[in-house]
């Protein structure tokens, strides 16, 4: 047997039946079962087909769902990244979507997207859905762009950048928690994710959520077909864009979660899938986080609303000081909020974070005094040092001679998706890599040599 047959056998499988109520599963299948497992919400369902009832853009919503219900139940190994996946999903036109072109670039996109084998077949439903009743929800006539909008500091960003060039011909996609900014959302197309998943007889177990890419660039491309819209506007800047696939940790497979090299099968998928053509648009994908704060702040009208985004990755119960949730305020995405807010010239309340203090000389001193010490080591300590030396070896990227070939094999990877030129696409990724590095040091050196910060990037 040779290696590569070894590492093949030795990935993790998960099989996975989804049925409706009352069908059992076959043997050796995890059952996922709808109704239980993924459950629909009817008024949040009526805010996406608001016009018509589309059956296959709901199996499509079917499909995100039971993704992510497999995405998360199967633990990856810790020595190997791949693993298998077969699943079998009840849909309304199963020869749609078993034709040739709709399942291979479904397969095309995921494997791309997870590093994982995907086999997925589609069965007839038992019983066809009952279409929602139609809702009544203000979306104005020419629609260009949907844009998807969660609670994050891009999305906020971004939105109100291309909002001020195309007003209501763009439209927002709920793609984060249920606030509503304000908004009724019973009078708000796509104002929530319209389904939840549930574990089954195994718990979730995985958290590299590499199908949330997935699931929010497929919602993205419902709404704009829906919406009649040509265009999805990617908020992500280039440091959250790019630089996961720059970047690797250890074992891992590159984080393409926002990448244009996965939303160009995406809109191969959609094409496919729906008849509908839509492009997926960068415009924040050459500059960085904190150039796009401060063109925020300077051009838009809600410019303070920045402070009220959420970044962080942790969980409540990890990152909460007396009882009051916080940004942890050292994980990755912390730690990019954290130099953008520096770069561009703006500042936050120590109290955001449960880390208060980047300047203190360790780790522990650094947070709140009234955060349990117990929880100050072990994980928190380890997000903290892989968030500080992901963006420390991304600056150091464009000034490495060893980097440059994996550069170059980038900006002409990246041309082709964005249809530059080989050397423009270089030139755009060069800057973008620069400015990073300038607003990093900038960041760390304003933290004083001291800091465990500053100690961690130099032992790098």
């Amino acid at each position: 047997m040779t290696k590569d047959n070894e590492s093949i056998k030795a990935r993790p499988v998960l099989a996975v039946d989804v049925v409706e109520a009352g069908v059992r599963a076959r043997r050796a299948r995890a059952r996922c079962e709808l109704g239980t497992n993924i459950t629909f919400n009817l008024v949040d369902l009526q805010s996406y087909f608001f016009a018509e009832w589309n059956p296959t853009a709901y199996d499509a919503l079917l499909v995100a769902a039971v993704v992510e219900f497999a995405d998360r139940t199967l633990r990856r190994s810790t020595m190997n990244w791949p693993r298998e996946f077969v699943l079998n999903i009840p849909v309304h036109d199963p020869a749609h979507w078993n034709g040739k072109v709709v399942s291979e670039t479904l397969k095309e996109a995921l494997i791309f997207l997870t590093g994982d084998s995907w086999e997925i077949s589609f069965y007839q439903r038992r019983q066809a859905l009952e279409r929602p009743q139609q809702g009544h929800f203000s979306l104005q006539q020419g629609t260009t762009a949907v844009i998807p909008f969660s609670d994050g500091l891009d999305s906020r960003c971004v939105a109100g950048l291309m909002a001020r060039e195309m007003g209501d011909k763009l439209v927002r996609v709920r793609v984060g928690t249920k606030d509503y900014d304000g908004h009724d959302p019973s009078k708000q197309p796509f104002a929530s994710i319209p389904y939840e998943v549930k574990a089954g007889a195994k718990k979730f177990v995985e958290s590299s959520a590499r199908s949330r890419g997935f699931k929010f660039a497929l919602i993205s491309g419902l709404a704009a077909f829906l919406s009649k819209a040509g265009q999805i506007i990617v908020p992500e800047s280039g440091q959250g864009a790019l630089g996961p696939s720059l970047v690797v940790v250890g074992q891992s497979y590159e984080d393409y979660r926002s990448h244009p090299l996965f939303t160009g099968r995406m809109e191969k998928f959609l094409l496919a899938l729906l008849g509908h053509r839509v492009r997926f648009q960068f415009p924040r994908l050459w500059n960085t986080k904190a150039e796009t704060l401060r063109k925020f702040v300077d051009e838009c009208d809600d410019r303070a609303s920045w402070a009220a985004t959420w970044s962080c990755w942790q969980q409540n119960r990890h990152s909460s000081v007396d009882h009051k949730r916080r940004h942890c305020g050292i994980c990755a995405a912390c730690m990019l909020r954290r130099l953008s807010v520096h770069a561009a010239g703006l500042t936050e309340a120590p109290e955001t974070y449960v880390w208060e203090d980047l300047s203190a000389l360790s780790f522990s001193e650094g947070a709140a005094t009234s955060f349990p010490e117990k929880k100050k080591a072990g994980r928190m300590r380890h997000y903290a040092i892989a968030g500080a030396l992901h963006l420390d070896h991304l600056a150091d990227l464009s000034s490495s001679a060893a980097n440059s070939r994996m550069l170059s094999l980038n900006a002409f990877q990246l041309g082709r998706a964005l249809g530059l030129s080989e050397d423009d696409a270089r030139n755009k990724l060069n800057r973008l890599l620069q400015k990073h590095e300038e607003e990093w040091k900038g960041f760390v050196n304003s933290l004083g040599s001291s800091s465990f910060v500053a100690r961690w990037a130099a032992a790098a």
